[in-house]
């Protein structure tokens, strides 16, 4: 089970810092492909090493954790609190704003004919 928003957060503060994985492994102690595992979702950082990670990057933790982090501060910051969801393929765990929640619900009990709009909209 792994944390999609968390994976995300890393793979994009690496990108906008112009780390590679082994640097940043190096920063943390760590194989480059302990670290590409963290990116990728199989594993999970401790508590100790997301504070490691959450302060090379100048975020907070429950910013790394829950929330879209850029080098230049965190995307839609205002978007809170968020829902807890889990995708039913392999457990990983996602937060949703209230606006995400509304519109997966409006989703659900739409028509099959507006759901195929929706998705067609979305390039889906």
């Amino acid at each position: 089970m792994s944390n999609i928003q968390l994976a995300e957060n890393l793979r994009r503060l690496r990108d906008d810092y112009n780390y590679t994985q082994t640097q940043i492994g190096e920063k943390l102690n760590i194989s480059r492909q302990a670290y590409s595992n963290y990116e990728t979702g199989k594993r999970i950082p401790d508590i100790d090493m997301l504070i490691r990670i959450a302060d090379i990057y100048h975020v907070t933790l429950e910013q790394l954790i829950t929330q879209n982090c850029r080098k230049t501060g965190v995307i839609n910051e205002t978007s809170r609190p968020y829902y807890t969801a889990m995708t039913v393929e392999n457990a990983d765990t996602i937060y949703l704003t209230q606006e995400e929640v509304d519109l997966l619900t409006h989703y659900r009990s739409a028509s099959k004919d507006d759901r195929k709009f929706a998705r067609r909209i979305l390039g889906m």
